[in-house]
C-alpha cells in the first residue's frame, strides 16, 4: 500500500472527512483491520484565505509547494490537495516535489464520463466557477462546464466561507444550493460537480434528481485506488 500524503486544513471540516473516507475506503478493499497509510500537512485557513482574497497566488503556491514537500520527505508516495480551489496553484505544488499530485478534476471527469454526461453545472468558490483551473480541466476530458449567474456565485461563495468553512449548515442555504442547482438544470446540466469540498457536508446526493459529482468523495476514494494500485 503506498502512502497518501494529503494537505487539508482547507477547511478542517472536509480534511476530516477525506481522512474518514479514505480509511473506510480502505477498509472497504481490505478488510479486516486494514486502514490507510497517511500523512496529513494541515494548514492554518486563514493565512491561505487571506492569500486568496489578495490575488497573491504565487504565495499561495509556496505555501503549500512547502507542505508538498513536507509530506514527500516524510514518506508520501504522492499528493491530494484537500481543496479545489487551491488546484489553482497544482504546478507551483508539481514543482516542488518529484511525486504525483492526483487532480481532484481528473478524479472527478472519470466519474463523469462514466455516468456518460457531456455537460455539467460546478458549484464552489467565485475563483472556481469564475477562473478556468477547474472547469478546463473537465472540458479537457470533453464535458462542457456551466456555472451560475453572477449574484447568484457570489451567494454561493460567501455560504461557502461564512458558513461551511466555519462548521455552520443552514437548511436555508441547502435550499439556496438546490435553487441554484436546478437552475442550472433549466441550463442543461445533465450532472453537478459540487466543487467546493465542503458542499457535500451540507447538500447529499438524494437532493436533486440528477448525478451529483462530490469531489470530496470522489477524490478520496480515487486516492486509495491509486495507493492500492
Amino acid at each position: 500500500m503506498k502512502t497518501i500524503g494529503l494537505i487539508g486544513g482547507m477547511s478542517w471540516e472536509s480534511s476530516a472527512l477525506y481522512y474518514r473516507l479514505i480509511n473506510e475506503e480502505v477498509k472497504a478493499r481490505l478488510g479486516g483491520l486494514h486502514s490507510a497509510k497517511c500523512l496529513m500537512y494541515s494548514v492554518d485557513f486563514d493565512e491561505v484565505a487571506s492569500f486568496q482574497s489578495n490575488g497573491d497566488w504565487e504565495g499561495a503556491g509556496e505555501l503549500l509547494g512547502n507542505a508538498a514537500q513536507a509530506l514527500e520527505r516524510a514518506g508520501a508516495d504522492f499528493i491530494l490537495i484537500g481543496a479545489n480551489t487551491m488546484h489553482k496553484v497544482i504546478a507551483s505544488v508539481e514543482a516542488k516535489i518529484s511525486i504525483p499530485v492526483l487532480h481532484i478534476a481528473d478524479a472527478t471527469a472519470n466519474q463523469i464520463q462514466q455516468a456518460n454526461l457531456k455537460k455539467v453545472g460546478l458549484l464552489g468558490t467565485m475563483y472556481t466557477m469564475e477562473q478556468d483551473f477547474i472547469s478546463s480541466r473537465l472540458e479537457l476530458h470533453g464535458i462542457t462546464v456551466i456555472v451560475p449567474e453572477k449574484e447568484e456565485r457570489e451567494m454561493v461563495h460567501r455560504i461557502i466561507y461564512e458558513e461551511l468553512c466555519r462548521g455552520a449548515f443552514k437548511e436555508s442555504s441547502k435550499d439556496y444550493y438546490i435553487h441554484v442547482m436546478k437552475k442550472l438544470i433549466e441550463d442543461g446540466a445533465e450532472g453537478i460537480v459540487l466543487g467546493c469540498t465542503e458542499i457535500g457536508l451540507l447538500v447529499h446526493a438524494d437532493a436533486i434528481d440528477i448525478p451529483l459529482f462530490d469531489t470530496a468523495i470522489i477524490h478520496a476514494v480515487e486516492s486509495v485506488k491509486m495507493a492500492l494500485e
